[in-house]
């Protein structure tokens, strides 16, 4: 269902990012599998010579594109004993997702015209392929973290890299296009949940969505108690984010806690509003 008080988008959101130039179809072939044991495809057009050339790409800022963008695609993981996410930049705390990447702060030094956005790319997935000596190779990834580094593009965690790279980690040359998370299991760590952060109470508490299906472009409180509808701004204590009116965390009636996602998928969660102020509380779909 979708609700009307929602007008946001992935562009309205990303709003430096959305101003980049180029041609996202590059992307088109590349290609994903939804088993988290095997989550690699590979064609023979984006080849490498040698692995010396592969993993050796030149740094250079990250390109633009509609959807996503081409550049250096590294790594921050160990490919030999790859680990679980621990949550980033995006504050999702210990998680068990397997797939995950850094996405970049910057184009160019400083200037906060990457995809990330204080945090806007949270939660979102991207089909990341990189070239290798076999040819492209693909994996989809959650972004959980931030890479302010002016010469990233993607900053892969361990098991996607080891996926892509092998045993040679390094500098790739890679693409990289935002898809939906939905029928990619290895990027769940678990079911879609709603979660209250540490340290809330009744006079203060933000609360993010974890798992989403996409990356969440807007949230609003329903309270049955008086009828109204409060659009949720982001927080400014913490990255990925929003924001709860003191005035629900003291109403012990029923709220509607609406999620919108990029592609205009939404989703409600149903409780007390005082629930919003009990730290560490993580509300699942029913």
């Amino acid at each position: 269902m979708r609700f009307s008080f929602f007008a946001f988008a992935l562009c309205t959101t990303f709003l430096a990012a959305c101003s980049g130039s180029g041609d996202s179809s590059g992307n088109a072939s590349a290609g994903s599998s939804t088993s988290a044991e095997s989550s690699v495809s590979a064609d023979t057009t984006g080849t490498c010579i040698a692995v010396s050339e592969c993993d050796s790409y030149t740094a250079k800022p990250q390109t633009l594109t509609e959807n996503g963008g081409t550049g250096s695609v590294t790594t921050y993981g160990s490919v030999s004993d790859p680990e679980t996410s621990q949550g980033g930049a995006c504050n999702y705390g210990e998680t068990n997702i397997k797939y995950y990447a850094a996405i970049a702060v910057n184009v160019d030094a400083g200037d906060g015209k990457g995809w990330w956005q204080g945090g806007a790319a949270c939660g979102a997935c991207l089909s990341v392929r990189v070239k290798t000596t076999e040819g492209w190779k693909s994996a989809v990834v959650r972004i959980t973290d931030k890479c302010p580094d002016e010469y990233c593009g993607v900053d892969l965690g361990g098991a996607p890299a080891r996926d892509l790279m092998g045993i040679y980690a390094g500098r790739y040359e890679g693409e990289w296009k935002f898809v939906s998370c939905t029928g990619h299991p290895e990027v769940y760590g678990d079911s879609t949940s709603l979660y209250v952060k540490d340290g809330a109470n009744a006079y203060w508490s933000l609360i993010q969505v974890r798992n989403p299906p996409d990356a969440v472009t807007a949230m609003a409180i329903y309270r049955t108690s008086d009828s109204s509808l409060t659009e949720l701004s982001t927080a400014t204590e913490a990255e990925n984010f929003w924001s709860v009116p003191a005035s629900a965390l003291q109403d012990s009636a029923e709220c509607e806690i609406r999620a919108e996602f990029h592609g205009e998928e939404s989703e409600t969660w149903s409780l007390p509003c005082s629930g919003l102020a009990v730290a560490g509380a993580n509300y699942y779909l029913k």
